[in-house]
């Protein structure tokens, strides 16, 4: 495979560290596929447990002729792990390793992979080059895109991390066919939220090709993949740090994580956690006068054919709506104890607002879950 011909190539254009998102089937066996990568004596290959058997050994051989030393580290596999304890691991292999500053880290995995590696590599000898290899639908549309790294907290997700972008990411389709039907529609949610954001057309054709995304059909996944990754690369690259347009990219996450908080870390996946808030954001757009009872019913009978769910899970049995909003104080676009969420009109544009807490309370128990 020659990289560079057949690979379609989404640009992050940023003022200090733009970078290429490479989109093609086979990218993990090609050494081509990191050219943007610099020569080193040696690099660390980060991935998991599920990951690293199925891929480790492949990426490896590609990286040969680039490194001189290609070190793995397998972590424990789950958003449960994503914790300091575990970004110890990195650090320990590191330093064990005598690994300097011209070491390179790749991040082999799905986002928990992806945001801890990115995170290690930003605070090593403060700051190390790394690459993200995303090996899942969600991570290639989002999370190994833009430079976002962390862990979890208890009391809030991602809350401690840093941005730091990559050298190149490569969005190997193929790796997409080992994933198991409820981890690529998990990566579906995050493919769906572009279209009530930013373009209604995406929306659309998602609609009408969502039968064989979930099939994994090698065109819709790539057309998916691409277009996702260009709506992102347009708000990033005009909104690095998140200091106003990038906040939309967070459309239903302001209560997607908070039922990943309120539920325990890795009971539901991440994508199935913005669904639900997805539904739950629109519904509250509704409330507000922005979108219509329309746009709500179209976002919620497409992620039902995602296989995704759509209502509010309990968090608490004596004050379930409460819950929630304690949970979402902590949230990153919270200010001054305010919550502020991402909503959406018919046109799919998204804006950040705060929202009055009796309408919060009433979308809470009207899409809770039985």
């Amino acid at each position: 495979m020659t990289v560079h011909t057949s690979a379609a190539r989404v640009n992050i254009a940023l003022a200090d560290c733009s970078y290429d998102i490479l989109i093609a089937p086979g990218l993990l066996d090609a050494p081509a596929s990191f050219d943007a990568v610099p020569l080193g004596a040696s690099a660390l290959i980060v991935t998991n447990a599920t990951v690293g058997p199925l891929y480790a050994e492949r990426l490896a051989a590609a990286l040969a002729s680039r490194h001189a030393r290609v070190l793995r580290l397998e972590l424990p596999d789950g958003e449960q792990f994503k914790t300091w304890e575990t970004l110890n691991k990195i650090f320990d292999a590191l330093l064990s390793q005598q690994a300097d500053r011209g070491t390179v880290l790749y991040a082999l995995g799905g986002g928990v992979v992806g945001d801890m590696t990115g995170f290690a590599a930003a605070c090593y000898m403060r700051g190390v080059p790394f690459v993200q290899v995303p090996t899942t639908l969600l991570a290639q549309v989002d999370s190994s895109v833009g430079g976002k790294t962390g862990i979890n907290h208890p009391l809030g997700k991602n809350m401690i991390g840093a941005f730091y972008q990559p050298l190149t990411v490569a969005c190997d389709l193929a790796t997409l066919k080992t994933l198991p039907p409820r981890q690529l529609s998990a990566g579906l949610a995050e493919v769906i939220k572009y279209g009530p954001i930013a373009d209604m057309a995406f929306f659309g054709w998602i609609e009408q090709h969502i039968d064989a995304l979930r099939a994994c059909d090698a065109h819709a996944l790539a057309h998916a993949v691409r277009r996702s990754c260009e709506i992102k690369a347009a708000v990033v690259g005009q909104d690095e740090r998140e200091a106003g347009l990038r906040a939309i990219l967070n459309f239903g996450h302001t209560f997607g994580h908070a039922i990943e908080a309120g539920l325990g870390y890795g009971a539901w996946l991440h994508g199935e956690a913005v669904a639900a808030g997805m539904v739950l954001a629109a519904e509250l757009s509704r409330e507000l006068g922005l979108a219509s009872a329309s746009l709500v019913e179209r976002l919620r009978d497409l992620l039902i054919r995602a296989g995704l769910p759509v209502q509010a899970p309990v968090l608490s049995a004596q004050d379930n709506a409460g819950r929630y909003l304690e949970l979402m104080r902590v949230d990153k676009k919270a200010r001054q104890g305010e919550i502020r969420f991402v909503l959406v009109d018919d046109a799919g544009h998204a804006t950040v607002h705060a929202a009055p807490g009796a309408a919060v309370r009433a979308v809470i128990e009207r899409c809770r879950a039985q």
